[in-house]
């Protein structure tokens, strides 16, 4: 699907043919004859359109002639979501930037791109090519952050309830999360790399706008923070399984040791009732109350290993 969009009087608008300064926005469904048409149209190398549908292309730019791609990762829903499988994964983003028009291009249904079509960005300008995608890079850091600030909470709601079941269900949960949080940590390296390189080589022709440059900078140094939340989120929750993992063994201990105990607590009767059991002469065995000296005899014997046991705190 190819839309084309315009600002007029600071409200998005769809156009029905490009202009020049519009915003040209291809989302699935589309086909490869679609894309080469918009290449010839655009005079856009069709390589630049099919790498960024590539889910394993890694975050990158490049130029061709007066043609630039920006190629950026951003994390979405798993909407293939299995029991085991990540709750978020990372797909790329295609920003190429031409001398009148700015496309943008994704394989799936990309929420960083919705906030523009939904006009929830405030003042962005799509006129101005590099402030549009300055802003986009910039809402893409915040997806990082609330997806960041999402897994957290789900993180910490699974471990309360993990204090009062170690069911499997929960720590299936928790290796979804922690998929997810190395992607989160491979992406955010990549864009980060991505961004230094663009503000060395001056990639958007910024340098010298001293507004656009402060923009950028704090977009390096925000992408920096969810790199780190991405690592001390990876590390707390190795940690936690490393601990919950700790915890159900030795639980299983203590379930074995009391198991043996009482085995050992219940062994003394028997043994005691297992003589008497015997076709041989035994002392009290003609007596009609032989049968309450032996069950005493058992109790005490039972009872004064549990007190040893319990003395010995293997209760």
């Amino acid at each position: 699907m190819i839309r084309y969009y315009a600002k007029e009087e600071g409200k998005l608008k769809e156009l029905e043919e490009p202009e020049v300064s519009c915003w040209v926005n291809i989302s699935p469904p589309f086909s490869h004859e679609e894309l080469e048409e918009v290449a010839m149209q655009f005079d856009v190398p069709i390589d630049f359109l099919t790498d960024s549908l590539d889910i394993d292309e890694r975050s990158r730019y490049e130029r061709e002639d007066d043609v630039r791609l920006i190629v950026v990762n951003t994390p979405i829903l798993n909407e293939a979501e299995e029991e085991n499988d990540a709750i978020y994964i990372t797909v790329p983003i295609g920003l190429i930037i031409t001398i009148e028009h700015v496309i943008t291009i994704t394989s799936y249904e990309n929420p960083v791109l919705q906030l523009f079509l939904d006009d929830k960005v405030k003042n962005f300008n799509i006129s101005d090519e590099s402030a549009f995608v300055l802003q986009i890079l910039e809402q893409n850091v915040y997806r990082f952050l609330t997806c960041l600030k999402k897994l957290n909470l789900k993180r910490n709601l699974i471990e309360q309830e993990l204090y009062d079941s170690s069911r499997n269900k929960e720590l299936k949960q928790l290796l979804s999360i922690e998929k997810s949080l190395v992607y989160f940590v491979n992406t955010l390296s990549a864009n980060e790399l991505l961004k230094m390189k663009m503000k060395r080589t001056d990639f958007l022709h910024i340098r010298d706008d001293e507004d656009k440059a402060d923009l950028f900078e704090d977009i390096i140094i925000d992408n920096s923070q969810a790199l780190e939340m991405a690592n001390v989120y990876t590390n707390i929750l190795n940690g936690t399984m490393d601990a919950y993992g700790s915890i159900i063994s030795n639980n299983l201990n203590i379930t074995i040791r009391r198991l043996t105990l009482i085995t050992i607590i219940l062994m003394v009767p028997t043994l005691v009732a297992s003589f008497y059991g015997m076709n041989v002469p035994l002392p009290l065995e003609t007596k009609g109350y032989a049968i309450y000296i032996i069950m005493s005899i058992s109790i005490v014997m039972s009872l004064l290993l549990v007190w040893y046991f319990q003395r010995k705190r293997l209760f």
